[in-house]
């Protein structure tokens, strides 16, 4: 039995050493990341929106995207504002001049009234995706998320070992989880390690376990389809018959012909065909759904004709698919609303608090142990 939780300590003891740091910057920065779109504009006041008036007219918006970037052909994927006084989001996912990174669209912000372009920037660029790269792929790109991912999993064995090492039995568990610091500063340390780390080891493990399976997605995606098939996008490749013969109908149809196969949900993204697909792709919320912001409802509407090419209800997806739509809402909290939010950005604190406690707490022990050997000697 000592000997067993000798093992663990040591396990828990030099995994806090060797990766603490780093799991203290996903901390921050996953803190940071909860309201990053807040932030952002705070950040940039330019970009708020004066109106509350939400978007009625879609065509008018990618008109103007047309406008001002007439050499950009591709797919604008535009996001309805969120909240009262946030602008309008467009992304352009196949600039030219990010084509070598990982994940860098063009992001350009519009007012929802007047439609003027307020911000054109591109990810990474800015502080709060350049901060939001940092958390996920230590701006590395494929191999930095794959590192996270990793990072990720290792840390599900230090939160384990800790746990292993904390548990006093249910009988006395309301007793140890009453919050109370000892008089010594050595007992005040050790306190404040362990009820940090019991009271934040719900969210952590879930932080922790979801974070790996959003930058591991193909390993995450294999392991699912082993008992439950996945959805599937349609081929929306645009023909070349297509391109030469037929006008595209303007966004304001394509959403009045989605919102026949969804009439009770909320307009969130509308995506163009561009100069490569035939579809239209129109992303709505369902109550119910646990991301208003990426929800997984969508409609494909012929980018020629208006008819529906397919569809997706959000609710209705199997087993493998509602494990992925949760992922992302669970890592930032959205799901449980802003309570959920303000949890999650409190909890990417405690890595920080566990590290130096623990930090310390060796400390204390090396030196005890030294005096000791001095003694003997």
């Amino acid at each position: 039995m000592r000997k067993a939780r000798q093992l663990w300590l040591d396990i828990h003891t030099y995994l806090g050493l060797s990766i603490g740091l780093l799991l203290v910057l996903l901390g921050l920065t996953g803190s940071i990341l909860v309201f990053y779109l807040q932030f952002d504009i705070w950040l940039n006041p330019d970009i708020e929106a004066v109106s509350t008036a939400p978007v009625r007219q879609q065509q008018a918006v990618f008109d103007r995207l047309h406008q001002q970037f007439p050499t950009r052909t591709d797919s604008w994927r535009i996001e309805q504002p969120l909240h009262p006084g946030w602008p309008i989001m467009a992304r352009y996912y196949t600039p030219v001049e990010t084509r070598d990174s990982m994940f860098a669209p063009l992001m350009v912000t519009l007012d929802p009234v007047t439609r003027d372009v307020t911000s054109e920037r591109f990810w990474g660029e800015f502080a709060m995706t350049w901060i939001y790269n940092l958390h996920y792929t230590l701006l590395l790109d494929k191999n930095g998320k794959t590192f996270i991912g990793t990072i990720g999993l290792i840390s599900l064995i230090s939160l384990i070992s800790g746990m292993v090492l904390w548990w006093p039995g249910w009988l006395k568990l309301r007793q140890v989880l009453a919050w109370r610091l000892r008089s010594s500063y050595a007992k005040k340390v050790f306190d404040l390690h362990i009820l940090s780390g019991s009271y934040g080891f719900i969210v952590l493990l879930m932080l922790s376990l979801t974070g790996a399976a959003l930058a591991l997605p193909t390993q995450t995606h294999d392991i699912i389809r082993t008992f439950s098939p996945l959805a599937s996008s349609p081929d929306l490749t645009r023909s070349l018959h297509e391109k030469a013969n037929k006008p595209v109908i303007s966004a304001d149809a394509a959403v009045k012909s989605a919102f026949t196969v969804f009439p009770d949900a909320e307009l969130r993204w509308v995506e163009s065909p561009g100069s490569q697909k035939n579809s239209w792709r129109v992303v709505f919320y369902q109550q119910g759904e646990p991301s208003r912001r990426f929800p997984r409802t969508q409609v494909w509407v012929n980018a020629y004709n208006g008819q529906i090419v397919a569809s997706r209800d959000g609710l209705a997806d199997k087993a493998g698919d509602k494990i992925l739509n949760w992922l992302h809402p669970l890592h930032n909290g959205e799901v449980f609303g802003l309570t959920g939010r303000i949890i999650v950005f409190i909890s990417g604190f405690v890595p920080l608090i566990l590290f130096i406690t623990g930090l310390l707490r060796w400390q204390q022990k090396r030196r005890a142990k030294q005096r000791t050997a001095s003694r003997h000697v």
